[in-house]
């Protein structure tokens, strides 16, 4: 008997190329969501792991993992995603809770649930761009729980290498009203001039008091840490080639091209937040980490 397709499960946003590296960040949510010492709680994360058959067996909770954070994938990849969720969580309800922004827009936002756990201010819209296929598998998970979100949720199918602007302003993003916008876990798959459009697009769809976070990586030269415990645990034990997903061009220059358009920016290494919340992950040997940066970015008010 043929086994079932992508397509006939209602999963085929998510099971090959960039789309299964969601469940990835999906399952390290949901094993920091049971952590005695957790930074970020997404009740919906396991969920997801457990509805896709391409990751239907993986852990999802702490005592899954048999060497616990000593595992490269699972614990010291995974913590990392646990302390990417929180600081960009931080960022978010920072802009709109002290900000004012109340348009949020989650470029790529793959099985993202913030729209129903974060605490949000009255009149927020939160605008998730990403490929039909992927809205639909979440949309499905979601209905099956009778989820709820905490505000206006917004579901938007485009292509990011497409005109997904368009797309956006015709769901009912206003370019006029202050906005803030999160790539998280998505420049690093398009090629440099799609990085660049994508910036561009965001400066010309944003007003003054508005905000961007996204995450890059730096590193001169990818292919040196093929070799490393995160890369080869990652291949290893749930398929997934990292370094054949990613773009290996080098990358443009988005901070400068945000600045010479008004925007002040701060860039970051993610080991200054392990610092600050005593948890995560550190730099080690051969670190495949250790180009990743994560970049915070305001447009001046005139």
């Amino acid at each position: 008997m043929i086994g079932p397709t992508p397509c006939d499960t209602g999963t085929e946003g998510v099971e090959g190329g960039v789309g299964v590296t969601a469940l990835l960040v999906a399952a390290a949510r949901a094993i920091e969501t049971h952590r005695p010492d957790s930074l970020a709680a997404d009740a919906y994360a396991e969920h997801f792991v457990r509805a896709a058959p391409a990751s239907a067996d993986w852990p999802v909770r702490p005592p899954q993992v048999p060497d616990g954070d000593a595992d490269p994938l699972w614990g010291r990849f995974a913590r990392y995603f646990g302390l990417r969720t929180r600081v960009l969580d931080d960022f978010l309800l920072r802009s709109v809770h002290t900000g004012g922004a109340r348009q949020v827009v989650l470029l790529g936002a793959g099985l993202d649930s913030r729209a129903f756990r974060l605490d949000w201010p009255a009149g927020c819209m939160v605008f998730e761009v990403d490929r039909a296929g992927v809205l639909s598998f979440k949309r499905r998970v979601l209905d099956g729980l009778s989820a709820v979100p905490a505000t206006t949720r917004v579901p938007v199918a485009a292509d990011l290498r497409e005109d997904w602007a368009a797309a956006l302003t015709d769901a009912g993003f206003d370019p006029a009203a202050p906005s803030v916008w999160l790539a998280e876990g998505l420049l690093f798959y398009l090629p440099p001039a799609a990085e660049t459009s994508l910036i561009g697009t965001v400066d010309r769809l944003t007003t003054a008091g508005s905000a961007l976070a996204y995450e890059v990586k730096l590193d001169e030269d990818l292919l040196a840490h093929r070799d490393s415990p995160l890369y080869t645990a990652t291949a290893e034990q749930i398929g997934i080639d990292l370094l054949t997903l990613f773009d290996l061009a080098p990358r443009p220059d988005s901070v400068g091209h945000l600045t010479g358009r008004g925007w002040s920016a701060s860039v970051h290494v993610p080991y200054e937040f392990t610092q600050r919340h005593g948890r995560g992950p550190l730099p080690e040997p051969n670190d495949a980490l250790g180009g990743n940066r994560w970049v915070f970015a305001r447009k001046r008010r005139s």
